[in-house]
């Protein structure tokens, strides 16, 4: 079983003061990952894919309000040592875009499902999809009988 993913990016614990700028305090948690919205699986070829997103280091899968989410957790490589951003001048749209008034540095990252490795995926497949012939993940189990020519 792989080993869970340890988030270094949440805070420490400090309480900010009234009126403190949050990303003084922060260890920039909003710059340590990135989501993807992802379709919804339908069958088993959709969780196959799912599985196949957990099998790269440092990715889990998520629903949160009935959306599902690819989660890769990785630092922002323009992220200094002092967490802030060494391009905040030029940097992206969606960055500029971002303010403190969602910010997540209270946020739990408590979602509605929470995938880590593949086995789990396949787990929860098994048990919302229907079962049938030709379903699952699975090889078949090897013919018993003796093969003679």
């Amino acid at each position: 079983m792989a080993p869970a993913i340890v988030d270094t990016c949440k805070p420490a614990g400090v309480d900010p003061k009234q009126g403190d700028n949050l990303c003084s305090r922060c260890a920039a948690k909003c710059c340590c990952y990135f989501a993807l919205p992802i379709d919804t699986p339908e069958d088993w070829e959709d969780f196959e894919f799912i599985r196949w997103y957990l099998l790269h280091e440092r990715a889990t899968v998520f629903i949160e309000d009935e959306s599902w989410y690819l989660l890769v957790h990785t630092r922002c490589k323009h992220l200094r040592d002092d967490n802030l951003c060494s391009q905040y001048e030029t940097r992206p749209r969606i960055c500029r875009d971002y303010t403190t008034k969602n910010c997540e540095y209270e946020d739990s990252w408590v979602y509605d499902h929470y995938w880590e490795t593949p086995g789990q995926v396949y787990e929860y497949a098994e048990a919302v999809l229907p079962a049938g012939k030709g379903h699952g993940f699975r090889s078949p189990k090897p013919s018993t009988t003796a093969v003679t020519s």
